[in-house]
C-alpha cells in the first residue's frame, strides 16, 4: 500500500497570507518546518478507503522511522487475511484519531495472534471478573474467598490500571495504602472502646450524667463501628489471589509479566499448637491472656472434659468423642451421614461436609481431595456410635411427624442438620462450662494429632486420619507434641553420651513416688500392714509382699476388664491415660 513522508511550511506571503509552501525561502534548510508521513490503510468493513496521518516530526528520519514502524504492523498479517489486516486497520486509524503513540510491535503481534482486541484494553478490573466467573470447579467457600479479596482490595486500588500496564510498583503502593488503613482501623477501634468503656462507668441517674451519657453516644456515633484490620495472612491470600490470576492471562497471551510475582509482603508465619500445661494454665488465670491462638489439651484435659460431657448427659457426646479421637473437621462432623459408617468393617468414610456461607449452610466436598478418607474406628468408638443412635431414635420416636429426616449422623433433637455456627457456640459453652481452659473447636482436632502422636503413631498415619494432603503439613502444625514424649525423648537423647561417673550431675534421692494414689491411703496402708503382723505373728515383710501381690492381681484383672481406647495402631503404641466414659443411652 501506498505511502510517503513529506515536509511542508507554514510560512505565509506577507502580501497574500498564503502559505509558501515549497516557495519559501527557508525551505531547504534542515531545522526550518516540519515533517509528516501518510500511509494507505486497508479498506474499513463498508469497503471505504482511509489513510494514517501524522505531523509535527523535526526530521524526515523521524517520520520514516515511525512510517517503517506503521509498515511493519500492517505486515503481521498476511497478505491473503484480509480480515487480519482490517483488524490491524482499524487500530491504527483510532491511534492515528486519537493521537496516541504507535502500539509496540511485539505486544500488537501477540494479541493478535490470540485474538485479543487490538482496539479495547483490558483494565486489571474487567479481567480480575472474568477470571472468577470462569473458575467453574471452585468449592463455594473459596470462590467467595475469591470474591471477597477482589471486591473488597483489589477493585478499588488497581482495578482501573491497564492489564498490560500492571506493575510491581503498582502492587507495592496497593499494600502500602492497605498498611495505612490497617493504622486507621486500629486508631478508630481503639477510640470507640475507649469512648464505650467511659459510657460504662456513668451512672444513670441525674440530670449531669445523663447529659455526659447523650454526649458520648454522639460521640459513638460519629466513630466508625468496629472494623477487623487486612492482617498479614489475608495480605497473603490477596497476593495469593491477583498472582493466580494474572497466570492465567499469562496462559491466554493476555501479558507476559506477572507483577504479583515478584512483591516482597511480611513474613506469615502458621501459630503453632501450644499445650495446655499447668504453668500456662496458671498464667492464664493470673491475666486472662491465652499464649497462643492454637491450644491444645493435654490427655487429662481432654478426659476431664469428655467425662464433664458425660456427667452433663450431653446428647452430642459422640460428635465430640469422634473429633477428639478421630480428628474431624467442623463441617466433616455436622455432614457426616449414617450411610458413611460400615459397621462391619468398623470404618468411618468422610465424604461430606456442611460449609458456612455467611449463615446459610451449603453442602461440599470434603476441604481437599485427601480430605476424602475412610477412618477406622476403635471397638469403643464403635460403641459409643451405636449409642448415638439409640439416642437419635429415641428422638424420633419423641417427635414423630415433626422430625426432620437429614440422614445424618449427629443431629439437632429434632432431627435437623447442626449448623456448623451454631456448633461452633455450644462447644464453646461447654468448654467455659466446664471450667478447663480455652480451646476452639478446631482445636479439638489439634488435640486428636497429638494424642496419637503422643500414642506413638506414626506421622504418615496421623496425616491420613487428618486428612491432610501430606505429612509435611501435619509436622509443620504438631511439633510441639506431648510434655511427656517430648520429655522421653531430651532424656533418651542425653542419655546415648556416656559420661564418666565424676561429670554426671548428682542424683538426689527422693522417696518413690505411687501416682494416683493420695498420701492418706498410703498412711492407712501402712498402718494395716504393721496391726496385721502383730495379729498373725509374722514380719512385716511378709505381709508387704502379700498385699502387694494381691494388689499386683487386682489391677491385673482390671486392664484384662477394661474398656480403655488405644489411639496407637502400630507396635508399642502407648495407651492414653485415662478411662473414657460412655454416654447412657
Amino acid at each position: 500500500m501506498n505511502g510517503s513522508t513529506t515536509k511542508r511550511c507554514y510560512c505565509r506571503s506577507e502580501e497574500t497570507g498564503k502559505p509558501l509552501g515549497t516557495a519559501c525561502p527557508k525551505f531547504n534548510q534542515r531545522n526550518h518546518g516540519v515533517w509528516s508521513l501518510r500511509q494507505e490503510l486497508p479498506p474499513n468493513k463498508d469497503g471505504e478507503r482511509r489513510l494514517f496521518r501524522r505531523t509535527g516530526y523535526d526530521t524526515k528520519a523521524d517520520a520514516q522511522a515511525d512510517l517503517d514502524k506503521v509498515r511493519a504492523l500492517l505486515n503481521i498479517a498476511g497478505k491473503e487475511d484480509g480480515e487480519g489486516r482490517r483488524r490491524i486497520g482499524d487500530m491504527l486509524e483510532t491511534v492515528g484519531a486519537g493521537k496516541d503513540p504507535l502500539p509496540d510491535y511485539d505486544e500488537t503481534k501477540r494479541k493478535f495472534a490470540t485474538g485479543q482486541s487490538l482496539t479495547q484494553h483490558m483494565t486489571v478490573g474487567e479481567w480480575l471478573e472474568t477470571w472468577l466467573t470462569g473458575k467453574k470447579s471452585l468449592r463455594t467457600s473459596g470462590k467467595n474467598r475469591y470474591e471477597t479479596d477482589i471486591r473488597v482490595h483489589l477493585l478499588p486500588r488497581i482495578g482501573h490500571i491497564r492489564l498490560d500496564r500492571l506493575t510491581v510498583a503498582h502492587l507495592d503502593e496497593m499494600f502500602e495504602g492497605i498498611a495505612e488503613t490497617n493504622e486507621e482501623i486500629s486508631d478508630a477501634n481503639i477510640l470507640r472502646r475507649t469512648a464505650l468503656d467511659e459510657l460504662k462507668l456513668i451512672p444513670w441517674k441525674g440530670l449531669e450524667n445523663r447529659r455526659r451519657r447523650k454526649a458520648i453516644k454522639e460521640t459513638i456515633a460519629a466513630i466508625p463501628p468496629f472494623r477487623r484490620i487486612t492482617g498479614v495472612a489475608t495480605q497473603h491470600h490477596i497476593k495469593a489471589t491477583l498472582r493466580a490470576a494474572l497466570n492465567v492471562a499469562i496462559a491466554r497471551g493476555l501479558i507476559i509479566f506477572n507483577a504479583a510475582t515478584h512483591v516482597e509482603l511480611e513474613e506469615h508465619r502458621r501459630p503453632k499448637a501450644l499445650v495446655w500445661t499447668d504453668e500456662r494454665v496458671a498464667e492464664w488465670l493470673r491475666t486472662g491472656v491465652k499464649p497462643s491462638p492454637v491450644m491444645v489439651w493435654t490427655p487429662e484435659q481432654a478426659g476431664q472434659f469428655l467425662d464433664f460431657l458425660v456427667d452433663e448427659q450431653e446428647r452430642l457426646y459422640g460428635l465430640y468423642h469422634v473429633i477428639t479421637f478421630r480428628g474431624l473437621r467442623r463441617g466433616e462432623s455436622c455432614g457426616v451421614r449414617r450411610t458413611d459408617r460400615n459397621r462391619a468393617a468398623k470404618t468411618l468414610t468422610v465424604a461430606t461436609q456442611l460449609v458456612q456461607d455467611g449463615w446459610n449452610v451449603i453442602e461440599n466436598a470434603p476441604k481437599t481431595d485427601s480430605g476424602e478418607r475412610v477412618i477406622d474406628l476403635d471397638e469403643y468408638t464403635d460403641k459409643i456410635l451405636d449409642d448415638q443412635e439409640v439416642i437419635q431414635e429415641a428422638e424420633r420416636l419423641a417427635f414423630g411427624e415433626a422430625w426432620v429426616d437429614s440422614g445424618r449422623m449427629f443431629t439437632m433433637p429434632d432431627g435437623a442438620y447442626i449448623h456448623p455456627g451454631w456448633l461452633t457456640d455450644h462447644f464453646e459453652r461447654l468448654v467455659d462450662r466446664s471450667g478447663l481452659p480455652p480451646i476452639r473447636l478446631h482445636d479439638l482436632r489439634h488435640v486428636a494429632a497429638s494424642l496419637m502422636l503422643a500414642a506413638g503413631v506414626d506421622i504418615k498415619i496421623v496425616s491420613e486420619t487428618l486428612g491432610h494432603s501430606e505429612s509435611r503439613i501435619t509436622r509443620d502444625i504438631y511439633q510441639s507434641v506431648m510434655p511427656k514424649a517430648a520429655r522421653e525423648a531430651a532424656e533418651a537423647t542425653i542419655a546415648i553420651v556416656p559420661r564418666a561417673a565424676s561429670r554426671r550431675p548428682e542424683q538426689t534421692p527422693t522417696a518413690p513416688v505411687l501416682e494416683g494414689v493420695e498420701q492418706t491411703a498410703v498412711d492407712r496402708l501402712i498402718a494395716q500392714i504393721l496391726t496385721a503382723a502383730e495379729q498373725d505373728g509374722r514380719t512385716v515383710e511378709e505381709i508387704a509382699q502379700m498385699a502387694l501381690a494381691h494388689v499386683a492381681g487386682q489391677a491385673a484383672e482390671a486392664v484384662a476388664n477394661t474398656d480403655g481406647h488405644a489411639t496407637g495402631t502400630q507396635d508399642g503404641a502407648k495407651i492414653i491415660a485415662f478411662r473414657p466414659r460412655r454416654v447412657p443411652a
